[in-house]
């Protein structure tokens, strides 16, 4: 196969470029269908739900074949992870207030009753679990019980009480109090330096630099989150009273 073509594939399944190593890509490729991540490989799923393990609604990177895979990875895990498609109302797709290691600004959920969005859960067992709230340092895990959270699987169930990860430093808005949606990364960012000289200085002018400064030293990335406060660019998520895990 043509390096070019696999790779398309690859993409299409979400496998491609995880945001770890690729930043601008964040969130990554979300895949076209609900499957089962096993290896390198999304494969048919049988079933859509899967007791004994915690549902967890994704927002972010965590809907990306490719950084589950790179998370697993680093600590050796391998067994698999089933993903499912699912429309979630009651939750939007915000941008939390810090700066990754990583090199990107994070997605965070936001409350929003009135919005339904397709978003993925990922059905995490005991080690996975674990694994992925180690990976998310700067959020609380929290219950998203009915009924002002509605998750419908593609079979038209509803799922009670998945859980989600809320940002715990807030979330970024426009300047008028309103949490903003997250647009991907690069326009993000390019948005954020246009704003914010002290952003600049800290960062550079172009999503390139930023990432790259971001990812080599973790008291840049300290600084601009506390900049983003100090700028009055942070609001609550409103989902702050929901019970942590």
């Amino acid at each position: 196969m043509d390096p070019r073509d696999e790779h398309r594939t690859l993409r299409a399944l979400g496998l491609a470029d995880a945001p770890r190593d690729h930043p601008l890509s964040y969130p990554g490729a979300w895949p076209a269908a609900s499957g089962l991540l096993h290896g390198d490989e999304l494969l048919p799923l049988d079933r859509l739900t899967h007791p004994g393990r915690t549902p967890v609604v994704a927002v972010g990177s965590n809907a990306s074949p490719a950084q589950l895979r790179n998370k697993m990875a680093e600590f050796a895990v391998t067994s698999p992870i089933p993903m499912v498609r699912a429309r979630v109302t009651g939750i939007d797709v915000g941008v939390s207030a810090h700066i990754s290691r990583a090199g990107y600004v994070s997605a965070s959920p936001v409350d929003a009753p009135a919005v339904t969005r397709e978003l993925f859960v990922i059905w995490l067992d005991g080690e996975q679990l674990d694994l992925i709230d180690g990976t998310e340092p700067h959020y609380d895990r929290v219950l998203l019980p009915a009924p002002g959270f509605r998750v419908e699987l593609e079979n038209g169930e509803a799922l009670l009480d998945p859980f989600a990860y809320v940002n715990h430093h807030g979330v970024l808005h426009n300047g008028d109090g309103i949490p903003r949606s997250h647009p991907g990364q690069r326009p993000l960012l390019t948005e954020l330096l246009a704003r914010s000289k002290a952003l600049r200085e800290l960062f550079g002018a172009t999503p390139e630099e930023f990432c790259a400064r971001a990812r080599a030293d973790a008291r840049r990335c300290e600084r601009g989150t506390q900049l983003f406060a100090e700028e009055n660019l942070v609001t609550a998520s409103g989902l702050e009273h929901l019970h942590v895990r």
